[in-house]
């Protein structure tokens, strides 16, 4: 007998892989991602972290293996209750005030807590009369987060969220993110580019290079040696480079 869903790790992959027209985009890939944890989902251009994503959502559908998140395989048919995704791209109407954006958070969201949403506003000194378009890149984000922590969630995915953001919003935007991650028990897997904004924010890592994992595990565990883990990554990733370059 399996474990109950209750009991289930946020995200169990078993030799998962999906293909697209163009080749395979994920192969062969298996892991475990434990709760409670603020997870680096790194690697290059075309490594397949969006599409990990993307089955983790149930947005795809692998083509082998099999997905769970905690317990459930995704259906395709939306979120699983306990997810909440956030891409680049956020999903706000700009005409909206932010205060119409958290009644939309609370219409189309059955575990909607608009007391924790505004909370998380007042907290970032966004105006809730203001309209969104009116809003900077980081009260943006902010916004954008409210809408998703509002939910609830258990599972928290960010793919490059904070691209568009400069350095300093970018640091305050992680410090909150970081600490709402700690006090409500919320596992996060947050892919970005910039290995250096990681350090000190994340305790799990999963590398991915061509598709496959090539480093997954408690960052405390990867880097026993007081390796960063910017530079543990990248120390995977060029040598991963050069066995291509060599075969």
């Amino acid at each position: 007998m399996g474990r109950p869903p209750e009991h289930a790790p946020p995200v169990r992959a078993e030799g998962v892989g999906k293909k697209y027209r163009r080749g395979w985009a994920l192969r062969e890939t298996s892991l475990v991602i434990p709760p409670n944890r603020v997870v680096a989902l790194v690697g290059p251009n075309g490594a397949g972290k969006s599409t990990l994503m993307g089955l983790v959502t149930g947005l795809l559908r692998p083509t082998t293996g099999a997905i769970t998140v905690f317990g459930d395989r995704p259906t395709g048919k939306g979120l699983h209750p306990a997810v909440s995704y956030l891409a680049q791209q956020k999903p706000l109407y700009q005409q909206f005030t932010v205060a119409e954006t958290l009644t939309f958070g609370a219409r189309t969201n059955p575990t909607w807590d608009r007391g924790y949403a505004e909370h998380l506003i007042g907290q970032a000194g966004v105006p809730m009369h203001a309209k969104v378009g009116t809003l900077s890149g980081g009260q943006r984000t902010r916004v954008s987060l409210a809408l998703a922590l509002g939910k609830r969630p258990r599972l928290l995915l960010l793919d490059e969220p904070l691209a568009d953001l400069d350095p300093l919003a970018r640091e305050t935007v992680l410090r909150a993110l970081l600490t709402e991650a700690r006090t409500q028990g919320i596992t996060v897997v947050l892919s970005s580019h910039v290995l250096a904004e990681l350090e000190g924010v994340c305790d799990h890592l999963v590398l991915l290079h061509g598709g496959r994992i090539l480093l997954a595990g408690d960052v405390a565990r990867l880097s026993a040696g007081g390796t960063p883990l910017g530079e543990l990554a990248l120390h995977h990733m060029r040598a991963a480079a050069a066995r291509e370059e060599a075969a």
